[in-house]
């Protein structure tokens, strides 16, 4: 039985996913961590998990945070960075430029890219960052 929480995809398997295939697994593995990061800081009504969620999983966070992590990316994870970020997506939410829409989309695709390659060490490397711990 595979386990979907400790994925070990081959380069070659995850290069055939397309990078907003990328961006989806990446968008929840993402959020996954910010609600995980959330309970363990002692947050526990439900209302303020939810809004600061919101706050770190938007677009315009999201592109700041790739702004903070892109000095610290090896050159394959740039690559998946770059794939995501050139995506042709059709629609930018309300409240993002598409300038942090492509951001935000490059950073799904990294972290989707890391998730299904088993490299969770690295997730959280690249999340301790972000949060700034």
């Amino acid at each position: 039985m595979e386990n979907f929480f400790r994925m070990n995809m081959t380069a070659q398997q995850i290069n055939a996913i397309s990078n907003l295939g990328l961006a989806h697994i990446g968008d929840g593995v993402f959020e996954l961590l910010c609600r995980s990061w959330l309970c363990a800081t002692g947050n526990v009504r439900v209302d303020v998990l939810h809004k600061e969620t919101v706050k770190l999983v938007k677009a315009p966070s999201q592109a700041k945070f790739a702004d903070i992590l892109h000095p610290h990316l090896t050159e394959e994870e740039l690559a998946y960075y770059r794939r995501g970020k050139n995506a042709h997506v059709h629609a930018v939410p309300k409240g993002a430029t598409p300038a942090e829409y492509a951001k935000a989309t490059g950073l799904e695709c990294l972290f989707g890219a890391l998730y299904l390659s088993g490299q969770t060490d690295r997730l959280n490397e690249l999340f301790h960052i972000i949060i700034g711990l």
